[in-house]
């Protein structure tokens, strides 16, 4: 696995404890909804981070006679636990926690404290972020933000990213709740307050929920490494043309590449073994995340004919 997700995830998880640990106390302290939201928050971020880094572990694993094709795949699953997580204990509990507080509305001690740990709080989330932001940033080239979020394959970068996203602006929501119960005099803005972080989660767990779903059902590889790909075969003089070009991610780095190629005319079999050595040998210099690469020598006619053999008949 990638040693920047590694940095990222640890880095998250470093400054969650803290955190967690701070708000926790603070809201012992001051009796604040809002606050003890925030805590739950980043107590469930902390537990994230260690199924996240449990997961990367788990994902080096080599293939083995059960899984041929590895185990990278099994990080997109423990990513998609960390969002129902998010949205089962971080977003209910927050939005359960706000509308107690609304039903019994009682107000802040010693708000001062809030205001401090949140403060600090932003401080160590927002180098969190900045963190996972730069990882991101460094991976998307010239795509959008939103694009290549899209298409990013590396959950452990973009979990880590929502999460932090959705805790800066949880922190913001708790200090507009707090600070207005405190002006108006009326405590269930600090409940209010409460509510919003659990639909901010509620927000975050439902888009990394989309993307992980979509990576466990399978995603081809990125349009500029597919290019990457056909640029490399189609420069082969063995080639005459591909029939078609399927990839699968397996892991954020392990790309399966398979191949229909019509090879040139009048090549001998010894010539035909040769070329598709050459290719993948090529394949995988030119493509880093290239791991394995199965080509099969079909002529195009051949290839439309199995193609429209395989397609089910219409009723």
């Amino acid at each position: 696995m990638a040693t920047g997700s590694t940095r990222v995830v640890l880095a998250a998880l470093a400054g969650n404890t803290l955190i967690a640990i701070t708000k926790f106390v603070a809201a012992g302290f001051t009796g604040s909804s809002a606050m003890l939201s925030e805590g739950i928050h980043s107590l469930v971020d902390t537990g994230n981070q260690g199924l996240l880094l449990f997961g990367m572990r788990r994902a080096r694993r080599p293939a083995d006679e059960a899984h041929p094709f590895g185990y990278g795949a099994e990080l997109y699953f423990w990513a998609f636990v960390v969002a129902i997580l998010i949205f089962a204990v971080g977003s209910g509990v927050s939005i359960y926690e706000g509308i107690l507080k609304l039903h019994d509305p009682h107000p802040i001690q010693q708000a001062w404290i809030t205001f401090l740990v949140l403060a600090l709080a932003m401080i160590f989330e927002g180098a969190a972020w900045w963190v996972a932001y730069r990882a991101f940033d460094a991976s998307r080239g010239r795509r959008s933000f939103v694009r290549a979020l899209r298409e990013s394959k590396d959950p452990a970068i973009f979990t880590v990213l929502l999460e932090d996203t959705g805790a800066m602006l949880g922190l913001l929501a708790a200090f507009i709740g707090i600070g207005l119960a405190e002006i108006t005099g009326d405590p269930r803005f600090d409940g209010i307050a409460s509510i919003v972080i659990g639909l901010i989660l509620a927000g975050a767990a439902i888009v990394l929920a989309i993307e992980t779903k979509s990576l466990l059902v399978g995603e081809s590889a990125a349009p500029e490494v597919r290019d990457g790909i056909r640029g490399i075969v189609q420069a082969d003089p063995a080639v005459a043309g591909i029939n078609e070009l399927l990839t699968l991610h397996f892991g954020p780095d392990d790309v399966l590449v398979n191949l229909s190629l019509d090879f040139a005319t009048g090549l001998t079999s010894d010539e035909v073994e040769a070329a598709v050595s050459r290719l993948e040998r090529a394949l995988k210099a030119g493509q880093p995340s290239v791991r394995r690469v199965f080509v099969e020598a079909q002529s195009r006619p051949g290839h439309q004919a199995s193609t429209a053999d395989s397609e089910p008949a219409s009723s």
